[in-house]
């Protein structure tokens, strides 16, 4: 097994620099108690020396016993000073962090035309700045800012830059793709003539050329014994490269041990939890720890994974904590329908009518617009009745809604929902903040006392697809609709020319499903009369 790989993240400073990305000192606190957990090396929690925010996260972060680095990131003193009175230097070592992150300039073009000085001075300004660090007892890692573009136009400056960060005592030097333009040859060309060097050498990309991963891959490959990323790749422009991605080739493919013993299987996890504290979307089809990363969808495919789960697996999902998913569609097969089955303990025989008879109807379901990739929760309530598992535990007699607007007011929404629970038949109204909010205020009125778990129950995601625009508004929709509880989510599809239809059957859906394996409080006819506050019409 090759010798072990630094990770160094820089999620909450690097990344906060992409578009959208915005987080408060208590989110970062809690990102980074994720990231120790996982087990990453070093995080590097932001400019002390920039704004409050970061240097508050730094004094809360004192108390956090985090077994990672906590590191503060700065730049090199400014021109024609020194850095005893350089006041971003001395925010690093007034955060009170064991390392320190600096950056620099690496390319000639840049000393010139960015910071406007000479390249003897750009040289200074590196070795005085980490000298001054390594003397208050930092752990230094000198970012070499634009070095591969600084290294193909002026080779001898770019290793001098190296030499000096070297001489001046620094512990990391990291070799930086700033602007994500190099391809990967020429990354480990260049890293490879670097790796001669008496350094230990680390790797920051971008992914401007789609390349982060293959870049920081390759320079491993090189000799970098440093990787720095983000999670979920989050960064400036197209982003730094991603450590989901980073992390589980390093470790699974190429043999090189990045994280603790057993800790990989966290990384789905710790992925998904940042993407909520971020408030981004992760895609589902991110590589490792996305959705649908393990997703089946083709009926040869399920039938082959079904025998041996690497025909179309490259890993286990669970290395990295995700999990398979077979997708019912119009492309399924019995082998998609028998898995789900499985997966859910129901049994199914692939050589019984009901079976062929569902395969056929979920078919035509997609065909009307369906959509049960989705829609777990629908799925698993059909594959139930058609099993003879789901008992009814309440029918709708039938709904009226009222929207009324007057002169400039909000428009008020109240449904009248007819529905017999507990063999009694009673109606109930409810006010909403929209149609299908009055709706469900309604059906929960009726159903609540007898089924308290639907109080642990809401809404969390309402879409809404039109499926033929060509039809303008008379066209077909299809309503998803994702409920949650303490526990889990689930999601529910209804299909519909009527909006109000289709979100009507995704809501009975979600509530039928969360009342799976629910028993009624028991109770007489009066006592539901009293709880569900029937009224007459």
């Amino acid at each position: 097994m090759a010798g072990i790989i630094s990770v160094f993240d820089t999620t909450l400073r690097d990344g906060t620099q992409g578009e959208g990305i915005s987080l408060s000192a208590e989110d970062k606190i809690k990102i980074a108690q994720k990231l120790d957990a996982l087990g990453v090396h070093y995080i590097e929690g932001g400019n002390p020396g920039s704004n409050g925010k970061d240097m508050e996260f730094f004094k809360r972060a004192r108390s956090l016993k985090l077994n990672a680095r906590l590191t503060a990131f700065g730049s090199t003193r400014r021109k024609d000073s020194i850095a005893e009175h350089d006041t971003s230097l001395k925010s690093i070592v007034e955060a009170g962090v064991p390392a320190a992150s600096l950056v620099g300039k690496s390319w000639d073009f840049h000393v010139h035309t960015a910071l406007q000085t000479s390249l003897e001075e750009n040289l200074a300004m590196i070795g005085d700045s980490i000298r001054f660090l390594k003397r208050s007892g930092i752990e230094v890692s000198f970012d070499a800012e634009h070095f591969f573009d600084g290294f193909k136009n002026n080779r001898d400056y770019a290793l001098s830059v190296l030499r000096t960060i070297g001489e001046a005592g620094a512990d990391w030097v990291v070799l930086c793709d700033t602007n994500g333009g190099t391809l990967p040859g020429e990354i480990h060309q260049i890293v490879s003539e670097v790796a001669g060097l008496p350094l230990n050498i680390g790797i920051h990309t971008h992914n401007d050329c789609e390349l982060a991963v293959a870049n920081t891959l390759s320079a491993v490959q090189a000799g970098a014994r440093m990787v720095q990323g983000t999670i979920n790749g989050y960064g400036e422009r197209c982003g730094n490269a991603n450590l989901c991605s980073i992390i589980p080739n390093l470790q699974l493919k190429l043999g090189y041990p990045c994280l603790p013993e057993g800790h990989l299987k966290q990384l789905t996890a710790v992925a998904r939890y940042i993407s909520e504290i971020a408030n981004v979307h992760m895609p589902i089809n991110q590589p490792y720890v996305g959705n649908a990363a393990f997703a089946h969808k083709g009926g040869i495919h399920v039938s082959a994974i079904l025998k041996d789960s690497k025909t179309y697996e490259h890993i286990a999902p669970e290395s990295v904590g995700n999990k398979r998913r077979v997708l019912v569609s119009e492309l399924a097969g019995q082998s998609n329908l028998l898995f789900k089955a499985q997966e859910l303990g129901i049994s199914l025989d692939p050589e019984n009518v009901e079976t062929q008879e569902m395969i056929s109807r979920i078919k035509e379901m997609e065909h009307q617009g369906y959509q049960f990739e989705g829609a777990d929760a629908s799925l698993e309530l059909l594959l139930r009745q058609a099993s003879g598992e789901v008992t009814e535990v309440f029918s709708i007699e039938s709904f009226k809604l009222l929207v009324e607007k007057i002169g400039d007011h909000s428009i008020a929404s109240e449904a009248i929902v007819k529905v017999k629970v507990d063999g009694e038949t009673v109606y109930t109204a409810a006010e909403g903040n929209g149609p299908v909010n009055a709706l469900d205020n309604a059906l929960r009125k009726a159903l609540i006392k007898s089924y308290p778990a639907l109080r642990e129950m809401h809404l969390s995601d309402y879409k809404v697809r039109v499926i033929n625009e060509k039809d303008a508004t008379a066209a077909k929709v299809r309503v998803l609709v994702e409920s949650s509880n303490y526990t889990h989510s689930w999601s529910t599809v209804g299909v519909s020319e009527n909006v109000i239809e289709a979100s009507w059957q995704a809501l009975l859906d979600s509530i039928r499903f969360a009342l799976l394996g629910q028993a009624p409080v028991p109770g007489t006819a009066e006592d539901l009369q009293e709880r569900v506050g029937i009224i007459n019409l």
